[in-house]
């Protein structure tokens, strides 16, 4: 009978060789790959081994002997513990320089493409910068209090924090006063999430709620409401049951394209970017590369709420914009009415059905833009005929998906990898938020 491998506990003095994709340090001992939280390459560290595999084993830093010119001091106070942040410890040029050479490297590894041309990166504020979230809600029997937050590094715990430096202000610099609230709540046991949403005129706070809350926990909620000045929502049930804690005060949540003269209405729970900043940077961005004139036909696939498609259809002749949910469609469809923008049509269609059966794909676009979740667009870019396509760009939350889908584009679709860069869009974490420019 085989016995697992007892974990050494025994410090190893190591030097950090390079940097993975999702942010460790990455050393060898006795020739076995070793990750290591928060090391960067050059620095002389002294690690204590938290996990080992077959092929690689997992450590945290005791000591840094020697540290790299990039590595700064956390700003957060949970930094380290909370799950929410990998990258704290490093400047944030080196933070940006890192996710484009990783999305460069995946284009070049998975996808056998490199752009003829590097998009410099799009950034903007590093801190305050979130505006939606999920945070997590539990009462931990053992220490006898209600914790609030996100879970903690590779962890399936809550994190204990007082304060989120990434969050916008009106909730981050509120975590303490929170949990203090949720404590005083009857139902503080059946309580497991509060959802964050940050409009341009209003925060709003969603609880979720497993049993029904009592005469003194609505009034304790709206009087929070009112000391924060923010908008309280409950959610007993689905997400038809969200509704406001008090109707008198609910306004219709938005956010503004100064640049396109553009108000999008949206719900709580709906998605939309996390980064304002760099959503309309973004959104620039993308109107440049695609080159729009009055005479093109544009298919925006994932559209949701009409992010993109509202400011394309400034710019163009027609805008046919493709999104699985039927909620943000009906809001798409909705913001292009009060808007006054008529050359646009939505339809909900699930684009990573493997029979998907919709009229647009064989109609022609003389544009596209494709903006699908982590999971990429293979499904629908395989279906696609892309006739008379001349320019597609293609926006990305993951650096491998869109490495594999650009393969697709230009060794099977006819496309050319013109142009690709990154875009900040969560400082101090490991996402990378990519950009990327198809020509024909």
């Amino acid at each position: 009978m085989s016995r697992r491998k007892r974990l050494s506990t025994e410090p190893v003095t190591v030097t950090i060789e390079s940097l993975s994709h999702e942010g460790r340090g990455v050393t060898h001992v006795s020739g076995k790959t070793v990750f290591v939280d928060g090391g960067l390459p050059g620095e002389d560290v002294v690690i204590q081994y938290t996990r080992q595999h077959s092929r690689y084993s997992e450590a945290k830093i005791l000591e840094i002997l020697q540290s790299a010119p990039d590595r700064v001091d956390a700003k957060c106070e949970h930094y380290g513990v909370c799950g929410g942040c990998s990258f704290q410890h490093v400047k944030p040029d080196y933070q940006i320089r890192h996710k484009q050479d990783t999305m460069l490297e995946q284009l070049r590894h998975i996808g056998g493409v490199q752009p003829e041309i590097i998009l410099p990166p799009l950034t903007g504020p590093v801190w305050g910068y979130r505006r939606r979230a999920r945070l997590g809600a539990k009462y931990v029997e053992k220490k006898q209090k209600l914790l609030i937050g996100f879970r903690e590094k590779n962890s399936s715990f809550l994190a204990d924090i007082k304060q989120c430096e990434v969050l916008h202000p009106s909730v981050g610099f509120m975590m303490d006063d929170l949990q203090k609230l949720i404590s005083r709540l009857s139902v503080y046991r059946q309580l497991p999430q509060v959802e964050v949403a940050v409009a341009d005129n209003v925060t709003v706070l969603v609880f979720r709620h497993l049993a029904d809350l009592s005469e003194s926990d609505i009034g304790l909620l709206k009087n929070f409401e009112i000391d924060k000045n923010i908008n309280i929502y409950l959610q007993p049930g689905g997400l038809d049951s969200i509704h406001p804690l008090t109707p008198e005060r609910a306004v219709d949540l938005f956010y503004w394209l100064s640049d396109h003269q553009i108000k999008f209405n949206f719900l709580p729970v709906d998605f939309i970017q996390v980064n304002q900043h760099i959503n309309n940077e973004m959104i620039t961005r993308t109107l440049g590369l695609l080159e729009l004139s009055g005479q093109d036909n544009v298919l925006d696939l994932f559209c949701g709420l009409g992010n993109f498609s509202l400011p394309m259809a400034r710019q163009c002749n027609h805008v046919t914009g493709v999104e699985g949910d039927a909620g943000l469609i009906e809001r798409a469809m909705a913001n292009a009415v009060c808007n006054k923008i008529s050359n646009v049509e939505f339809h909900v269609s699930d684009l990573a059905d493997d029979d998907i059966q919709a009229n647009f794909i064989n109609h022609e676009y003389s544009k596209i833009l494709l903006d699908p979740p982590r999971a990429g667009a293979m499904k629908i870019i395989n279906r696609m005929g892309f006739y008379g396509t001349t320019r597609l760009v293609y926006i990305s939350c993951n650096p491998a998906t869109l490495a594999r889908d650009a393969g697709i584009l230009v060794k099977n679709k006819g496309f050319d990898l013109q142009q690709a860069g990154v875009m900040d869009m969560f400082p101090h974490t490991s996402h990378i938020e990519s950009i990327a420019l198809f020509v024909r």
